[in-house]
């Protein structure tokens, strides 16, 4: 068959042994996605039926990509494969099988924002602190309770889980959690997490949904399975343990996801769950140069908790890699900056050929500046989503009240906007009795004379009638049409028109791009429901990895690294290589930290094709102080023959004059090369004993490394006074005085180097 000519012969194996257990050990740029697409089209030319084959990714555009690829080989029946994100793929199962776990099939998804929305809620009706029982902290809770398939019933009742909240001063959010699940059941709402969890309560509550399911995949694929987690994991052993016809592929030296759940022990020992597993490796890399990839090599080496690999390059040598050190993080902005005005110049590449990745998303300020002060153009991923912006997620509120009325956060959200009278004591007077009656938010507003007094009846008339009569004209038009419906006769559009301002205007034309992609949407050919509810569900399940491809627009990208995965480009500046920094300052507390700030490190050198160049600053600002910053122990772990350092003196002063001098020389051919891990067997799962957000300490050394981890406005704990809230900080380091304001206690006045404060995550 013509496509598997051009497979290598690593390649042609992972794609033509399609029997049993196989895991496809895939090294960065050793062409992953080929694989797994002609590994699918395989088994179609095989005469399997396409729809017996589920394929899980973790991006939406990484399915389209593969389903793009894959008709290319087998023609339309590429169509009939069950593919898509983890998300995705159960929420459409939950659609069909919600019933027999008491949701309707027209559930609504709840974003993170609706479900910080809902906590602050019941936080305030539990009249609970909130800057101790923080929105974001119980949310983060909840989540790792569910990504561990912890319901709130097995919350309250594990004593270990309990003495573990009790000495954190939350002995309350089992509570929390077990309201926030009613009230979700309530509404008719699943949060994203709950796409996973509910999905295992089915699989393991009706056998006979298993059984339909396990027979109905009888060939699963797994892509980046080191990112799944111990939610993902079981619900991918349950569907594939009638057949076992399952391959997973992943990286293990890319696992960088822990901090959401992610476990690498899942890719680690994954042949414990299926001994006659067979193992394909993928170690040729046709992204990067040699010396990009030696130089990744020398730095997983250093990792022990790995699978053995050895990963290679049969591309051009390439340039060493660059390390340029500055004085300042200003002056690392500006040699950036400057490198990429000469490198166009000198090589024809265009911007969109640069990537300037960082740890933190604060790091971009400096770069920013630069690049702007050279006009060359960039664009920051990572920021405010369109799907985030309010005026979008008002319409998209009207929308989701259209198919699901119980949506509470829905209610809430546009009950009074445009403005009809129906303000906040109003939604508190709906709220309380629909808890007194246990009924929900909308049989209240659609009865408002049996439960509230009052002259606001007919405001929720016309409230009910005009949520109604988007359902019922939801039911003869188009997706397009209906939206457009909904968009006039909310009052929205006319609303933003109204709005002169250049604020408003862009909030008009944003709601114009939204009905404009629903059009799109309305008008497609390759899906067989083309209904608002499902453009809805399309939407609610976007990942943060799903962005807009720019191909058309020439920019400098700048990002940080866990945005990157997946991506590549010819040139890849890897800035703020610093200690702290880069590595974390919160992942020097363990060895496994440690090593996930490694692969980290990995991730973002093996971005690059044609040339890598690292930084750091030997001074950097923290909270308006220029303090000393020691280069990043990974600079030393790399093999010293592949690097090329660029030392920057400055001309007159550091603080003055910016104009600086470079000096090049070749790295320190006497520093010894790391050498390779011996033994990189995989550890044993570790016991998890705890789910609970880690209270990180500082890593004790200078004063100053100690003071400059904290930050106005920061939650921390104190071993005599308790958890608090940093109200300000004065002073210069390592003189650094912090006001922390203490539940019961009032403010206190603490200086940092001495006053053992743990930062709480």
């Amino acid at each position: 068959m013509d496509y598997l000519a051009g497979l290598n012969p690593q390649q042609r194996a992972a794609v033509e042994n399609t029997q049993g257990p196989a895991m496809i050990v895939a090294g960065a740029g050793s062409g992953k996605t080929r694989v797994i697409t002609y590994r699918v089209a395989h088994l179609i030319e095989k005469g399997v039926d396409p729809f017996n084959i589920l394929v899980l990714t973790f991006t939406n555009k990484a399915s389209k990509d593969m389903r793009e690829r894959i008709t290319k080989v087998v023609g339309s029946e590429a169509k009939n494969i069950w593919m898509g994100t983890f998300h995705s793929v159960f929420a459409k199962i939950l659609r069909v099988e919600a019933e027999k776990i008491g949701y309707p099939s027209n559930f609504t998804i709840y974003d993170t924002d609706d479900s910080k929305s809902l906590l602050r809620s019941i936080l305030k009706e539990l009249q609970l602190d909130d800057k101790l029982y923080n929105a974001n902290f119980v949310y983060n809770r909840i989540s790792s309770a569910k990504n561990n398939l912890i319901s709130h019933s097995e919350y309250l009742e594990s004593a270990e889980i309990q003495s573990e909240d009790m000495s954190n001063k939350r002995p309350l959010i089992g509570a929390i959690y077990e309201a926030y699940t009613k009230r979700c059941f309530k509404a008719g709402a699943m949060d994203f997490d709950d796409l996973l969890f509910k999905t295992n309560v089915l699989l393991k509550s009706r056998p006979e949904v298993l059984n339909k399911y396990q027979q109905k995949f009888k060939y699963l694929m797994v892509d980046e399975y080191q990112d799944t987690n111990f939610s993902q994991y079981t619900i991918v052993k349950k569907l594939a343990a009638a057949y076992q016809n399952i391959c997973v592929v992943g990286d293990d030296a890319q696992s960088i996801y822990a901090f959401r759940g992610a476990n690498i022990q899942n890719i680690l020992n994954f042949e414990r769950d299926y001994p006659d597993l067979q193992v394909y490796k993928l170690e040729q890399n046709y992204r990067s140069t040699q010396n990009i990839v030696e130089v990744a090599n020398s730095i997983i080496a250093n990792n022990k908790n790995q699978l053995e690999k050895n990963v290679f390059s049969d591309n051009e040598e390439g340039d060493r890699i660059k390390v340029q050190r500055a004085f300042t993080d200003n002056e690392e902005g500006k040699l950036v900056a400057e490198a990429i005005v000469q490198e166009r110049t000198s090589k024809g590449y265009k911007h969109n050929d640069f990537a300037i990745l960082y740890r933190t998303n604060a790091q971009s300020r400096a770069m920013e500046e630069a690049l702007r002060k050279l006009n060359v153009p960039y664009k920051i991923y990572g920021g405010l989503s369109f799907y985030q912006r309010k005026e979008i997620k008002d319409l998209i509120a009207y929308f989701r009240l259209t198919f699901n009325p119980a949506d509470e956060e829905a209610i809430k959200r546009v009950i009074n906007y445009p403005r009809r009278g129906l303000g906040d004591t109003t939604v508190e007077k709906i709220s309380v009795a629909a808890d007194k009656h246990n009924i929900t938010m909308w049989e209240v507003i659609c009865a408002p004379q049996q439960y509230i007094e009052g002259r606001i009846a007919n405001q929720l008339n016309d409230f009910s009638m005009l949520i109604r009569s988007f359902a019922a004209e939801s039911k003869k038009l188009d997706a397009y049409e209906t939206a457009l419906y909904i968009a006039q006769h909310s009052g929205i559009l006319k609303e933003l028109h109204t709005d002169d301002s250049i604020e408003g205007r862009s909030r008009y034309e944003n709601i114009q791009e939204l009905l404009n992609g629903i059009k799109e949407f309305a008008e497609r050919e390759d899906i067989e429901d083309r209904s608002l509810a499902i453009f809805m569900q399309d939407i609610a399940l976007l990942t943060n990895d799903d962005r807009q491809d720019d191909k058309d627009r020439d920019t400098v990208s700048l990002m940080t690294i866990h945005s990157a995965k997946g991506l590549e480009f010819k040139n890849v500046f890897i800035v703020g290589l610093e200690e702290n920094l880069f590595p974390s300052q919160m992942s020097l507390n363990s060895r496994t930290d440690l090593e996930e700030e490694r692969r980290l490190f990995y991730v973002a050198i093996t971005r690059a094709e044609k040339k890598l160049t690292l930084t750091y600053a030997t001074s950097r600002y923290r909270w308006g102080t220029l303090t000393n910053c020691e280069p990043s122990r990974f600079i030393n772990e790399i093999n010293a023959r592949y690097l090329e350092l660029e030392m920057v003196k400055p001309a007159k002063s550091v603080l003055g004059d910016n104009s600086f001098d470079t000096e090049r020389r070749t790295w320190s051919q006497q520093r010894e090369a790391p050498q390779p891990a011996a033994a990189r067997t995989p550890m044993q799962r570790p016991k998890t004993t705890s789910i609970l957000p880690k209270a990180h300490v500082p890593t004790p050394g200078f004063a100053a490394d100690v003071a400059s981890a904290f930050q106005n406005g920061m939650d921390v704990e104190h071993e005599k006074f308790g958890f608090g809230k940093i109200v300000s900080l004065e002073g210069s380091l390592p003189d650094v005085k912090a006001t922390v304001f203490f539940q019961g206690l009032g403010n206190k006045q603490l200086l940092l180097k001495f006053a053992k404060l743990r930062i709480v995550k």
